[in-house]
């Protein structure tokens, strides 16, 4: 398949993805290098907290695991790619739709392929930013994510199995 398709078809995937459509957001733009992705929380019935404002919990649902998936997509099944971390910070109450961007810049990428070719992984921290449509910061979320080389991790998974199995 294309990667414009493929693109197209992953992003209709994911909004219908249970976790994600439960989140109240939605990916409404996915580039074809799977390098900027978009998504829109609106304050609705489902993302309505008691107070009125958006669920904070639909805020970070709604942008969990996607450095993590666009990673996956852009580096290819020899590496293996997780969620570490995740933090959020609310600056504000949010009575209005939300926006988020995802971004891998090439700086990004470079850093992630140079740090795994020399210590076999690696972990990443990047910062996203949910604001208004007039740019109004109501939170930042700090992603870790942890990143290896298939055959390293794999090893690594093995190493831990022979201790394990030898203090039993």
């Amino acid at each position: 398949m294309n990667r414009a398709l493929w693109s197209r078809v992953f992003k209709i995937a994911l909004n219908f993805w249970p976790c994600i459509w439960s989140s109240g957001g939605r990916i409404t733009h996915l580039s074809e290098d799977f390098t900027l992705l978009r998504i829109r929380l609106p304050l609705s019935w489902r993302t309505r907290n008691r107070v009125g404002t958006i669920y904070g919990g639909s805020m970070y649902s709604s942008t969990d695991p996607f450095f993590m998936l666009m990673l996956m997509e852009i580096l290819g099944r020899e590496f293996v790619v997780w969620d570490k971390a995740g933090n959020i910070r609310f600056k504000r109450p949010a009575q209005e739709t939300l926006y988020v961007e995802f971004r891998i810049t090439p700086e990004m990428l470079a850093a992630v392929r140079e740090t795994v070719a020399r210590a076999k992984e690696g972990s990443f921290t990047w910062t996203i930013e949910l604001r208004s449509a007039s740019g109004v910061v109501h939170a930042e979320i700090e992603k870790t994510i942890y990143v290896a080389q298939k055959s390293f991790y794999r090893e690594k998974l093995a190493s831990r199995s022979r201790l394990t199995e030898k203090t039993e």
